[in-house]
C-alpha cells in the first residue's frame, strides 16, 4: 500500500441517513439529499462515485496528454457507469469508463487513457479491488 508524504487537499463531508439521507461538505459547496437507487429525488452513491472518478480521470488524461505530447480535443468525455449488484448475497461493485477522444487517433487515444488509468487515484483505488473496464468508444 502507498502511504501519502503530502496532503494537497483533503474533502470532508457529514453524512445522516445512509442512502435515504443527505450529505454536505464543510465548505457547503455540496449539499445534496440522497435516496436509493431508482427511488426518491436524490442521487446515490454510486452516481457520486461515478461523476468523481470520471473527472479525476479526465485531469489524468490532461497530464497523461502532456507527458505524450498529445494536445486533447475540447469535446472529450467520460461516461462512467458504476454497477451495484450482489454475489451470494453480499454487495459489490463494478464500473465502466467509456471514454470519447474524437479526433485523435485509436492507438493514441487508447495509449492516453491506459497512462490516465495508471495516473489517476480512483483507479489506483479500484484496481484489483472491483471489476474495471476502460473502453474507448
Amino acid at each position: 500500500m502507498s502511504r501519502i508524504e503530502n496532503v494537497l487537499y483533503t474533502g470532508k463531508t457529514h453524512t445522516t441517513g445512509g442512502r435515504n439521507g443527505s450529505s454536505r461538505s464543510s465548505d457547503g459547496n455540496l449539499d445534496i439529499q440522497l435516496s436509493r437507487p431508482g427511488t426518491g429525488t436524490g442521487t446515490n452513491p454510486e452516481q457520486l462515485f461515478a461523476a468523481g472518478w470520471s473527472a479525476c480521470f479526465i485531469g489524468a488524461m490532461g497530464r497523461a496528454a502532456a507527458a505524450l505530447k498529445v494536445v486533447l480535443p475540447q469535446d472529450l468525455a467520460v461516461d462512467a457507469e458504476v454497477d451495484l449488484g450482489t454475489t451470494d448475497d453480499a454487495f459489490f461493485l463494478q464500473a465502466r469508463l467509456n471514454v470519447s477522444l474524437p479526433g485523435l487517433a485509436p492507438d493514441v487515444a487508447r495509449t492516453v487513457v491506459d497512462r490516465a488509468h495508471q495516473l489517476c487515484p480512483y483507479s489506483k483505488a479500484t484496481r484489483g479491488n472491483i471489476d474495471v473496464a476502460i473502453n474507448v468508444v
